[in-house]
């Protein structure tokens, strides 16, 4: 916990994946690293019976370096635990790593196998780690993920698709005085766009609806330059894979308004929408019942956040997200979890991973 990983920050994310080897290795674990420019990736296979359980993690976060000595203290006050990422999401490493231990006394035919993905590039649309995760779920069984719950302590069983788009506009400069007419504004040209990614985005004519948030807008270098160069970055959120489909298509078909301006649509980071399935519904039911026999009580539904579990649910795998622990804050300086709520997590995954369990 007392490690800061920012995102894209190599050698942080060495220094943590030395400390997680050494504890997976302890929990019975082979453990193999995969090193790319984001960072290390870590996956750990525990031997059992039957196909493996895949237990998906990241061991980056959104907070920079300093963040403990600053914005966010490390601090533990009776059952709350404070700190950069400790909610979003280590706590979610740390109950993995207590139900591996605690299991791993028993015979391997008493145990489940394991297969555990920790990316290191999550935060940021998991683009160096997706063909990891895509290879790691061959075979598996099941996939369980480690981000937060909803606040009530609910799991999540679905999640929106999250697409990050790049909008870029090239035009002309010129004197916007003296030659204004052999000039293109991208600014102007980005500003129309916009609009019509409004219309497209706020369609009644999709199957379902779409979150759309242009998070940042860039162009133009002077007052007396007509802007050569304007972009903006959006944020888009979609329900089914049918709605998202056509948004990306008509993103991708912009033609611009202005003779000679140029239009591009770049896709940064995609991670499908997933849609609960009869055996994401499975899953839940048999993590219910485990639960129910520790005297827990669980429920699940779908989340607005995106994940990794988007791409691992949408392949088609019996897949519940939102196993951390109970907290809130996620990314915001009141980021903290409920020691209580870990515990009770390590109990029921301890119980699930138990042959004849659940």
């Amino acid at each position: 916990m007392h490690i800061e990983t920012p995102s894209y920050d190599a050698a942080a994310s060495v220094r943590i994946s030395d400390l997680l080897a050494e504890h997976f290795a302890a929990a019975g674990a082979s453990v193999e690293r995969t090193r790319t420019d984001a960072g290390i990736h870590l996956v750990a296979d525990i031997a059992g019976a039957g196909d493996p359980w895949l237990l998906v993690g990241h061991t980056d976060t959104v907070w920079p370096t300093g963040s403990l000595t600053g914005a966010v203290p490390w601090s533990v006050s009776g059952d709350v635990v404070r700190g950069p990422g400790a909610f979003d999401m280590k706590a979610g490493i740390v109950v993995m790593l207590l139900a591996l231990t605690r299991i791993r006394p028993l015979p391997v035919a008493e145990r489940r196998a394991v297969r555990v993905v920790l990316v290191c590039d999550e935060e940021v649309g998991s683009p160096e780690s997706t063909p990891l995760l895509r290879e790691s779920a061959l075979g598996a069984a099941a996939v369980l993920g480690f981000e937060s719950p909803h606040p009530d302590g609910a799991f999540k069983v679905g999640r929106r698709g999250s697409t990050r788009v790049r909008l870029s506009v090239t035009g002309r400069a010129a004197h916007a005085a003296l030659d204004p007419e052999n000039g293109i504004s991208a600014v102007d040209e980005l500003v129309d766009q916009l609009i019509r990614v409004r219309a497209i985005t706020a369609s009644d004519a999709l199957p379902g609806p779409v979150l759309c948030n242009t998070g940042t807008v860039s162009g133009g270098s002077r007052t007396n330059v007509v802007a050569a160069r304007a972009e903006a970055e959006l944020g888009l959120r979609f329900t089914d894979p049918q709605t998202e489909r056509i948004v990306l298509a008509d993103l991708a078909g912009l033609t611009p308004l202005r003779d000679g301006a140029v239009v591009h649509a770049e896709v940064l980071s995609s991670r499908p929408a997933w849609l609960a399935s009869a055996g994401d519904e499975a899953l839940l039911r048999s993590i219910s019942a485990a639960a129910s026999d520790l005297g827990q009580h669980i429920e699940g539904r779908p989340a607005a956040g995106a994940g990794d579990t988007n791409l691992l649910g949408s392949l088609g795998i019996p897949t519940v997200d939102g196993f951390g622990p109970q907290g809130a804050g996620a990314h915001s300086t009141d980021e903290h979890f409920l020691l209580s709520s870990l515990m009770k997590r390590v109990e029921l995954l301890s119980a699930l991973l138990r042959l004849g369990e659940s």
